[in-house]
């Protein structure tokens, strides 16, 4: 009797289909509770899509120090989503992320930290989201000294830009390839510069760099007229939306709570009660997760229907409420969505 001795390449696991492995574990475990609603919602979102409707997604939250680019810059490539709404600090931390990811640090354990441990970050330059932190200056300070210049230059010409146009001119322009620490390719805000994704950032100056551009404004380095406002980016999602609610419509696909998502779905009822076009189509998908609490004056946690008494969804919309992290939630939508 032989003995036959096996390599490490023939010993190791390999599935008899690699294609579509998440999307079946999905189908087969994904029947009950908000399991369920994760099935509903993803197969919506992809008929919405394949009957020629557009999407726009919000972030809210951290998602992007959640690296929540390894899925959406995927979905961005893959024209499953027409525009986006973030915050600005979701805007700039996927720019951090992807130029100083090594300097990073991560605590398992943050729900120990005294006050004390707390500081000691602090000193050495930490921000702390839940278990992440930012480094200060490999992060914030190296994307602020870019863009100051870029800042500065605008004002020199005369010139006006939206916050996320003078990130995509950074990304575009190449200075910041030598100092990549992730794949490309899981940047969603690259991947939304190589596409020119319109970008929506309602309060911008809620995040590091808005402060930092106030900042400079107080000292009278800028004038704040260089940095279109959140007006301005309402003015142009109500020129935007008609333009793309033709046929299916555009769906609303809403990652957490707070500006992200509250403004620019405010922009139906806008048209339809403030500028009188009464042949305006409601959002024709509608979609959040989230955690928060549905109670009364929670509009982050309120129940879809509620948007339909205030103009923004109608009664035949398909509504779907995902109450978990969207951190563990999105990635596995857009993977399904995606067909991985």
């Amino acid at each position: 009797m032989s003995t036959v001795t096996k390599s490490a390449e023939t010993l190791a696991f390999k599935p008899s289909n690699t294609k579509n492995l998440i999307s079946n574990f999905i189908e087969k475990h994904y029947r009950h509770f908000n399991a369920a609603t994760v099935m509903d919602a993803s197969n919506a979102y992809k008929d919405h899509m394949a009957a020629g409707g557009k999407m726009m997604i919000t972030l809210a939250g951290a998602m992007s120090t959640a690296e929540i680019g390894v899925s959406l810059a995927e979905m961005i490539r893959n024209d499953m989503v027409q525009i986006i709404s973030c915050t600005g600090a979701n805007l700039e931390e996927d720019v951090f992320n992807l130029v100083a990811h090594d300097h990073y640090k991560r605590i398992p354990n943050y729900r120990d930290l005294s006050p004390q441990d707390e500081w000691k970050l602090f000193e050495g330059g930490f921000n702390r989201v839940t278990d992440t932190c930012i480094p200060e200056e490999e992060a914030m300070r190296r994307i602020e000294r870019k863009l100051i210049t870029r800042w500065k230059k605008a004002q020199e010409k005369g010139e006006r830009y939206l916050p996320h146009e003078y990130f995509y001119q950074l990304l575009l322009s190449g200075e910041l390839k030598e100092s990549y620490q992730i794949d490309p390719k899981d940047s969603w805000m690259l991947a939304a510069a190589e596409k020119n994704l319109p970008i929506i950032v309602p309060g911008w100056e809620d995040s590091t760099l808005g402060n930092v551009f106030a900042s400079y404004c107080m000292t009278g380095d800028l004038k704040p007229s260089v940095m279109k406002s959140g007006i301005e980016y309402m003015m142009f999602l109500a020129d935007w939306y008609p333009k793309n609610s033709g046929g299916k419509g555009v769906g609303f696909y809403q990652i957490g709570g707070g500006i992200a998502g509250d403004f620019p779905i405010c922009v139906v009822p806008m048209l339809i009660q403030d500028m009188k076009i009464k042949n305006t189509p409601f959002w024709s998908y509608f979609c959040q997760i989230s955690d928060s609490t549905t109670s009364y004056g929670s509009y982050s946690g309120a129940v879809p229907n509620e948007k339909i008494t205030w103009g923004k969804l109608n009664p035949d919309t398909p509504r779907f409420v995902i109450e978990s992290d969207a951190s563990i939630v999105a990635p596995l939508m857009f993977a399904y969505i995606l067909g991985w």
